[in-house]
């Protein structure tokens, strides 16, 4: 593998776990605040804890995933859409969880790279939130 391939990889991980990672806390935060559900509220909490035990077992470490990070030159930053429309606290659970799997779902397929028992450990955790997903649903 080439250096500036790694670099791509690495920085396709980053975003991925960063945006899988708060995408999974809103959704904590939606059980725990606004449904007032402990049991959903830890198995978010769970979730959260296993997507960064699984990235740390990844054979690089995370200060050089962060090392590869690229802010200023990221393409994508810009896309940031404002909804004029009046949300309520399912829809930010929504667009939270379907964010999460989507970037839980990229870290699958990136990973087979580095790490095919990692990408199985993605992959389990992705069909993880979309349980989590429709017991949520069922409490709004």
């Amino acid at each position: 593998m080439t250096p500036a391939m790694k670099s791509q990889i690495l920085r396709v991980i980053d975003a991925n776990y960063n945006r899988a990672k708060e995408g999974i806390r809103v959704c904590e935060d939606v059980a725990r605040f606004v449904l007032g559900t402990t049991r959903l509220t830890e198995l978010y909490k769970h979730a959260r804890h296993e997507l960064t035990r699984i990235l740390l077992s990844l054979p690089v470490s995370y200060r050089d995933i962060v090392a590869e990070r690229n802010v200023r030159e990221d393409v994508g930053r810009q896309s940031l859409k404002l909804d004029k429309k009046k949300i309520k606290a399912e829809d930010i659970f929504s667009s939270n969880i379907q964010r999460a799997q989507e970037a839980v779902r990229v870290l699958e397929e990136w990973s087979k790279i580095i790490s095919v028992p990692a990408s199985r450990k993605f992959q389990k955790l992705r069909f993880k939130l979309y349980e989590l997903e429709k017991e949520t649903f069922k409490k709004f």
